[in-house]
């Protein structure tokens, strides 16, 4: 069973930087597909990066594009660097996993099978 753990969610300005990190316990051996996702209370959660272990690929939301960056330290920590923040960046955000690659796209949440309990990034202007 894979846990995961995010933190560093916070309250920021517009324009400003935060980095979430997600604490994880994949097996080492094994490729995985890990993710960051983001849910408003009145949206849909949205896959905004995603990163396949294996191959170090990633993909990356439009919306987030050239801002967001996914990475991992060694097998046990999932970052997601967020620079130049805006309001609609706000959400609880989310770090997932699931075992095998990642596919050519931004997967949709029903396809991940772990998930993290959330932390809340707040952008206001």
């Amino acid at each position: 069973q894979v846990q995961l753990a995010e933190s560093g969610g916070d309250s920021v300005l517009s324009g400003g930087s935060l980095r979430l990190s997600c604490a994880t316990s994949v097996n080492a051996y094994i490729g995985y597909c890990m993710a960051w996702f983001r849910q408003d209370p009145q949206k849909e959660r949205e896959g905004v990066a995603q990163i396949s272990t294996r191959t170090a690929d990633t993909l990356y939301a439009d919306s987030v594009r050239g801002r967001f960056t996914i990475s991992r330290a060694n097998s046990n920590t999932l970052y997601l660097q967020m620079n130049d923040l805006k309001p609609e960046d706000t959400g609880l955000y989310y770090c997932a996993a699931v075992e095998g690659s990642c596919r050519s796209s931004i997967q949709s949440a029903d396809w991940f099978k772990y998930w993290g309990q959330g932390t809340q990034v707040t952008v206001t202007s």
